[in-house]
């Protein structure tokens, strides 16, 4: 039987430099489910190490967040794509519970809402971007979220078709402002969100999330 049709979906991981968090996180992949690891020019042996774990390795060699998903997403085979990041922050075992309402029809996106588990889990800074660009989003769209995080579920062909063009941070926002304005039905969920393992490229200091929350605003624009 082709495996598109036997499996519940793909999960895809875009990846830099994040070979001491891969191992936990290729093996908290659910059942039904296929890692797709999305390298976005590691030189640590990221892609080699996912390899080397049974995950399926594609290669996006323009650096950016939203290039690496965009290749997770067109390289994906299954109906159901869940998005999460690959630095152990997120346990990418609950995208099974975060598509439930996608796979039952009763939503046709569900974001993780982010809850903190440890001490550093989530910086003040990252934390205050996050809820300013949710204020703005709320009074773009009218869609009442509470976070933007990376973890989240969809239907591949919808999600191609919306056409999505940000490579860069803005792509996770860019996401929910399209599906809002085609009157998508979007709901979050709580996560456990814990410490990354290494350093965060994006909102590890201030200066990765302001870039995080320009390359979003322009979105919002």
């Amino acid at each position: 039987m082709n495996k598109a049709r036997t499996q519940q979906g793909n999960l895809v991981l875009p990846c830099l430099d994040e070979a001491a968090a891969l191992p936990w996180v290729l093996a908290r992949i659910p059942d039904g489910w296929s890692a797709i690891v999305v390298d976005n020019g590691s030189t640590d042996g990221s892609a080699e190490l996912a390899r080397q774990l049974g995950a399926r390795v594609v290669h996006e060699p323009h650096r950016g967040f939203g290039a690496a998903c965009h290749t997770g997403l067109l390289a994906a085979d299954a109906e159901l794509i869940a998005f999460c990041d690959c630095d152990g922050s997120l346990d990418p075992d609950a995208a099974q519970r975060i598509a439930g309402p996608v796979r039952e029809g009763t939503a046709d996106l569900v974001l993780a809402r982010r809850r903190p588990t440890g001490r550093g889990a989530w910086p003040l800074h990252a934390r205050a971007g996050n809820l300013a660009l949710s204020r703005m989003m709320r009074r773009r769209t009218g869609v009442r979220l509470h976070d933007l995080g990376p973890l989240r579920v969809a239907r591949r062909e919808e999600l191609l078709g919306l056409g999505l063009t940000d490579r860069r941070s803005g792509y996770p926002l860019e996401m929910v402002v399209r599906a809002a304005d085609a009157g998508w039905r979007i709901r979050e969920t709580w996560v456990a969100y814990r410490p990354r393992a290494g350093r965060s490229k994006v909102t590890g200091t201030w200066r990765g999330t302001w870039q995080a929350v320009r390359d979003m605003r322009a979105v919002l624009r």
